[in-house]
Protein backbone atom coordinates (compact mmCIF):
# COMPACT_ATOMS: atom_id res chain seq x y z
CA UNK A 1 0.00 0.00 0.00
CA UNK A 2 3.03 1.98 -0.53
CA UNK A 3 1.74 4.02 -3.51
CA UNK A 4 -1.12 6.12 -3.91
CA UNK A 5 -4.42 5.29 -5.54
CA UNK A 6 -7.86 6.70 -5.39
CA UNK A 7 -9.80 3.69 -3.77
CA UNK A 8 -8.97 0.81 -1.77
CA UNK A 9 -8.65 -2.43 -4.21
CA UNK A 10 -11.32 -5.20 -3.28
CA UNK A 11 -8.45 -7.49 -2.18
CA UNK A 12 -7.06 -4.70 -0.03
CA UNK A 13 -10.49 -3.86 1.39
CA UNK A 14 -10.95 -7.55 2.39
CA UNK A 15 -7.45 -7.79 4.09
CA UNK A 16 -8.52 -4.88 6.31
CA UNK A 17 -11.68 -5.97 6.74
CA UNK A 18 -10.37 -8.89 8.19
CA UNK A 19 -7.19 -7.81 10.50
CA UNK A 20 -9.38 -4.23 11.66
CA UNK A 21 -11.87 -3.54 13.21
CA UNK A 22 -13.55 -1.46 10.74
CA UNK A 23 -16.04 -2.71 8.53
CA UNK A 24 -15.43 -1.29 4.44
CA UNK A 25 -17.16 1.76 4.69
CA UNK A 26 -15.19 3.08 6.81
CA UNK A 27 -12.33 1.97 5.40
CA UNK A 28 -12.96 3.65 2.80
CA UNK A 29 -13.74 7.21 4.34
CA UNK A 30 -11.19 6.62 6.40
CA UNK A 31 -8.70 5.80 3.35
CA UNK A 32 -10.14 9.23 1.56
CA UNK A 33 -9.18 11.25 4.34
CA UNK A 34 -5.90 9.35 4.73
CA UNK A 35 -5.42 10.74 0.98
CA UNK A 36 -6.82 13.96 1.34
CA UNK A 37 -4.65 14.49 4.37
CA UNK A 38 -1.21 12.62 2.57
CA UNK A 39 -1.69 12.56 -1.38
CA UNK A 40 1.70 11.11 -1.46
CA UNK A 41 -0.28 7.89 0.45
CA UNK A 42 3.03 8.08 3.08
CA UNK A 43 2.53 9.93 6.53
CA UNK A 44 6.28 11.11 7.58
CA UNK A 45 7.25 12.10 11.35
CA UNK A 46 6.57 16.08 10.54
CA UNK A 47 3.39 15.56 9.55
CA UNK A 48 2.46 13.30 12.11
CA UNK A 49 3.54 15.51 14.52
CA UNK A 50 1.59 18.43 12.73
CA UNK A 51 -1.37 16.18 13.39
CA UNK A 52 -0.69 16.03 17.40
CA UNK A 53 -0.41 19.47 17.82
CA UNK A 54 -4.05 20.01 16.37
CA UNK A 55 -5.16 18.05 19.40
CA UNK A 56 -2.90 19.59 21.89
CA UNK A 57 -2.35 22.92 21.47
CA UNK A 58 -1.64 24.38 24.51
CA UNK A 59 1.35 21.57 24.84
CA UNK A 60 4.06 20.37 23.24
CA UNK A 61 2.95 17.15 21.28
CA UNK A 62 6.19 16.49 19.33
CA UNK A 63 8.36 14.15 21.39
CA UNK A 64 5.19 12.41 22.46
CA UNK A 65 3.93 12.14 18.39
CA UNK A 66 7.63 10.82 17.76
CA UNK A 67 6.69 7.74 19.89
CA UNK A 68 3.44 6.97 18.60
CA UNK A 69 5.02 7.37 15.17
CA UNK A 70 7.99 4.44 15.97
CA UNK A 71 5.13 2.32 17.16
CA UNK A 72 2.27 3.14 14.09
CA UNK A 73 5.59 2.57 11.50
CA UNK A 74 5.76 -1.41 11.71
CA UNK A 75 7.94 -1.78 8.85
CA UNK A 76 10.01 0.91 10.01
CA UNK A 77 10.74 2.63 6.79
CA UNK A 78 10.33 6.36 8.24
CA UNK A 79 6.43 6.87 6.97
CA UNK A 80 2.96 5.12 7.91
CA UNK A 81 1.02 3.94 4.50
CA UNK A 82 -2.48 3.54 5.11
CA UNK A 83 -2.57 -0.23 6.28
CA UNK A 84 0.31 0.91 9.40
CA UNK A 85 -2.26 3.69 10.07
CA UNK A 86 -5.32 1.64 10.29
CA UNK A 87 -3.86 -1.28 12.17
CA UNK A 88 -2.69 0.82 14.35
CA UNK A 89 -6.11 3.15 14.92
CA UNK A 90 -8.00 0.08 15.17
CA UNK A 91 -6.05 -1.39 17.98
CA UNK A 92 -6.01 1.93 19.77
CA UNK A 93 -9.69 2.70 19.62
CA UNK A 94 -11.52 -0.36 19.08
CA UNK A 95 -9.26 -3.10 20.26
CA UNK A 96 -9.68 -5.44 23.23
CA UNK A 97 -7.75 -4.82 26.25
CA UNK A 98 -5.05 -7.25 25.51
CA UNK A 99 -4.43 -5.74 21.85
CA UNK A 100 -4.49 -2.01 23.66
CA UNK A 101 -1.93 -3.82 26.82
CA UNK A 102 0.59 -4.95 23.63
CA UNK A 103 0.50 -2.20 21.97
CA UNK A 104 1.20 0.53 24.66
CA UNK A 105 3.63 -1.78 26.03
CA UNK A 106 5.36 -1.54 22.56
CA UNK A 107 4.97 2.49 23.12
CA UNK A 108 6.55 2.57 26.21
CA UNK A 109 9.30 -0.09 25.20
CA UNK A 110 11.34 2.33 23.16
CA UNK A 111 13.91 0.27 22.66
CA UNK A 112 11.86 -2.76 21.52
CA UNK A 113 14.63 -5.34 24.20
CA UNK A 114 10.96 -6.87 25.13
CA UNK A 115 11.65 -4.86 28.70
CA UNK A 116 10.03 -1.57 29.84
CA UNK A 117 13.26 0.19 32.16
CA UNK A 118 12.54 3.21 34.52
CA UNK A 119 14.45 5.21 31.62
CA UNK A 120 12.00 4.55 28.53
CA UNK A 121 9.40 4.87 31.15
CA UNK A 122 10.37 8.16 32.37
CA UNK A 123 11.11 9.32 28.45
CA UNK A 124 7.22 8.69 28.03
CA UNK A 125 5.61 10.23 30.78
CA UNK A 126 7.98 13.35 30.47
CA UNK A 127 6.96 13.50 26.97
CA UNK A 128 3.06 13.22 28.16
CA UNK A 129 3.24 15.56 30.76
CA UNK A 130 5.34 18.11 28.27
CA UNK A 131 1.93 17.52 25.64
CA UNK A 132 -0.54 18.46 28.30
CA UNK A 133 1.10 21.16 29.93
CA UNK A 134 -0.65 22.58 32.81
CA UNK A 135 -4.38 21.33 31.88
CA UNK A 136 -4.59 18.47 33.40
CA UNK A 137 -4.05 18.88 37.46
CA UNK A 138 -2.40 15.55 39.13
CA UNK A 139 -2.05 14.42 42.84
CA UNK A 140 0.85 15.94 44.75
CA UNK A 141 2.34 12.20 44.47
CA UNK A 142 2.64 12.28 40.26
CA UNK A 143 2.63 15.97 39.97
CA UNK A 144 6.52 15.04 37.97
CA UNK A 145 7.22 12.50 35.68
CA UNK A 146 9.69 11.21 38.43
CA UNK A 147 7.40 11.07 40.77
CA UNK A 148 4.59 9.39 38.78
CA UNK A 149 7.36 6.89 37.01
CA UNK A 150 8.67 6.21 40.76
CA UNK A 151 4.93 5.18 41.70
CA UNK A 152 4.79 3.14 38.35
CA UNK A 153 7.44 1.11 39.62
CA UNK A 154 6.88 0.10 43.16
CA UNK A 155 3.53 -0.85 42.21
CA UNK A 156 4.52 -2.60 38.66
CA UNK A 157 8.22 -3.99 39.46
CA UNK A 158 7.08 -7.17 41.19
CA UNK A 159 11.05 -8.45 41.09
CA UNK A 160 12.64 -5.01 41.81
CA UNK A 161 14.73 -5.61 38.68
CA UNK A 162 14.35 -1.68 37.39
CA UNK A 163 12.45 -2.97 34.14
CA UNK A 164 8.93 -4.15 33.74
CA UNK A 165 7.94 -7.45 31.85
CA UNK A 166 5.19 -7.75 29.75
CA UNK A 167 3.23 -9.73 32.52
CA UNK A 168 4.26 -6.97 35.19
CA UNK A 169 2.57 -4.47 32.91
CA UNK A 170 -0.49 -6.25 31.99
CA UNK A 171 -0.84 -7.29 35.27
CA UNK A 172 0.15 -3.15 37.06
CA UNK A 173 -2.09 -1.77 33.97
CA UNK A 174 -4.77 -3.91 35.31
CA UNK A 175 -4.26 -2.59 38.86
CA UNK A 176 -3.30 1.00 37.60
CA UNK A 177 -5.81 1.71 34.41
CA UNK A 178 -4.63 4.93 34.15
CA UNK A 179 -1.34 3.70 32.48
CA UNK A 180 -2.98 1.92 29.47
CA UNK A 181 -4.68 5.60 29.34
CA UNK A 182 -2.32 6.84 27.27
CA UNK A 183 -3.63 5.19 24.14
CA UNK A 184 -6.57 7.72 24.95
CA UNK A 185 -3.62 10.25 23.95
CA UNK A 186 -3.21 8.40 20.78
CA UNK A 187 -6.40 8.13 18.81
CA UNK A 188 -7.16 10.25 16.44
CA UNK A 189 -10.60 9.31 15.62
CA UNK A 190 -11.94 11.62 18.10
Amino acid sequence: MGKSQSKLSQEQLADLQKNTYFDKKELQQWYKGFLKDCPSGQLDKTEFSRIYKQFFPFGDPEQFAEYVFNVFDGDRNGTIDFKEFICALSVTSRGRLDEKLKWAFQLYDIDGDKFITYDEMLRIVQAIYKMTGAMVKLPSDEDTPEKRVDKIFRNMDRDKDARLTFEEFVEGSKQDPTIVQVIKTVRLDE
